[in-house]
């Protein structure tokens, strides 16, 4: 980073963290460039549907309505003073360079300083018949209601573990959809135990009880406590069975939507060189930051679930954190009482987290106990013990080893989706533990796009530099 040229400062999402950040650091005076995969801004929680669709704020997101309205309403007021690059894929990270794909063209942006608030995935974990149609993650089914008005179709089991596993069954159900059962892996005993960090935000804990209690009022069936999910059909799904107390069920139906909490998406701060660390809240590989987001490589701040999950709320407030930690570092004035204030907050929301963990747990002795036909890795078609066999004929207790070895996430989701199943494996085998294992190391792209864009933009350089 020259201190010779203006700053390039670059804010990768448009979600709560990001539109904070951007909004904080205009009222400074600067004028950052905002790049984002999506047409509009809001991120996943606040996800706008496309220009034209006639669904109001309150229909898609109830009692957040006007959180998200604010969030909107925001950014469109800072358009004029920011860069902003919708439609745009960040795929790969070097020192001070980000490359960037829009519509199909492959653009290079340099920068000086940048904030990260990549935001989260579903985490997932396999189970029997997790890759027939019809199977969805919670994720996806809440994105197609937002951005289409669409339901994933017909009798619709959820199952997992969390509370977007109840919002999206509330959500669905709201819509019109035939919502016939919720199946949670997190036992009611667990939840109580949980009850006095989840009362760090009464607010937050009763929205969650109104919802289960709307969905109970509505005769659709919550199962809690449940294991061994499978699912089975022919070309298709076409039914759901579990067990609970050693007693098996199964129910009928046309579409199931699974999810296990969120995982962060880190791979842009990997590809950065920022520091990780396992993180034992969040049970995933996570770059290191202080309090304010600062990470280890000077010049790159984090905020947001890309960092650590926390919400939509955490979020807005981390982005403006690492905007001010920004400004200070720039050496612009910036009101200490206002830093003080976020960083207190922050840490209530992180006593609820902590709340919200021990009472949902994600259920991965799933992938430990999981059969040895299973495929863990969909991209490149890995099973269960096809990663065991490497720990048993190859000593594998590496996760960058067992994928030389096996393949497992070397496909088109770079480990994002199979990763930490495929770590929970390699774990049990070699009588580790997750964090003893590691972590993938970030590849790019991080994400699939068309190689002939890149090829080309290589070609179009070479040919200049070859002009007389």
């Amino acid at each position: 980073m020259s201190s010779s040229k203006p700053p390039s400062i670059v804010i990768v999402g448009a979600g709560p963290a990001g539109v904070r950040a951007a909004e904080t650091l205009v009222a400074a005076g600067l004028h950052p460039i905002v790049v984002d995969e999506n047409v509009r801004s809001g991120g996943q929680i606040y996800r706008q549907p496309p220009e034209g669709f006639q669904r109001s704020k309150k229909t898609l997101y109830g009692f957040e309505s006007a959180k998200a309205d604010a969030i909107h309403q925001s950014f469109n007021a800072l358009r004029a003073q920011v860069d902003y690059r919708p439609e745009t894929l960040v795929w790969n990270c070097d020192a001070g360079q980000l490359d960037l794909l829009h519509q199909g063209r492959h653009q290079i942006l340099d920068f000086s300083h940048m904030i990260l608030c990549t935001g989260a995935m579903d985490r997932i974990m396999p189970f029997p018949g997790w890759l027939l149609p019809g199977v969805y993650t919670l994720g996806a089914a809440q994105v197609a209601l937002k951005a289409q008005g669409c339901v994933i179709g017909g009798r619709i089991v959820l199952v997992g573990s969390g509370p977007l596993l109840y919002l999206v069954a509330y959500q669905y159900a709201k819509a019109g959809a035939d919502v016939v059962a919720v199946l949670d892996t997190a036992s009611f005993s667990g939840k109580l135990r949980a009850t006095g960090a989840l009362l760090r935000q009464p607010l937050t804990f009763a929205k969650g009880l109104y919802f289960i209690g709307w969905l109970r009022s509505r005769g659709i069936r919550i199962v809690e406590g449940v294991d061994n999910i499978a699912v089975s059909g022919d070309l298709k799904v076409r039914q759901i069975t579990w067990q609970r107390n050693g007693k098996s069920e199964q129910l009928e139906c046309a579409a199931v939507a699974a999810g296990f909490g969120l995982r962060s998406e880190t791979q842009l701060a990997d590809l950065a060189g920022c520091a990780f660390e396992f993180d034992s809240l969040n049970q995933q590989w996570l770059p290191v930051r202080d309090a304010a987001g600062r990470s280890s490589v000077p010049g790159i701040y984090l905020a947001g679930d890309g960092s650590g999950i926390a919400g939509a709320d955490a979020a807005e407030l981390a982005g403006q954190r690492a905007a001010l930690a920004l400004l200070q570092d720039m050496g612009k004035p910036v009101v200490l009482a206002q830093a003080a204030r976020i960083d207190h907050a922050l840490q209530g929301i992180q006593a609820f987290r902590r709340g919200l963990e021990s009472a949902f747990p994600v259920p991965v002795h799933w992938a430990r106990e999981a059969a040895d036909d299973l495929v863990i890795c969909r991209c490149e078609e890995i099973t269960a013990g096809e990663l065991r066999r490497s720990v048993q004929h190859a000593d594998t207790i590496e996760m960058n080893r067992l994928k030389a070895l096996t393949r497992v996430g070397m496909g088109r989701c770079q480990g994002r989706v199979c990763g930490a199943a495929a770590a929970e494996i390699l774990a049990c085998a070699s009588g580790k533990t997750v964090a003893e294992v590691g972590r993938l190391r970030g590849q790019p792209p991080v994400k699939p796009f068309p190689v002939a864009s890149v090829m080309l933009a290589q070609q179009l350089a070479t040919s200049s530099q070859e002009l007389p």
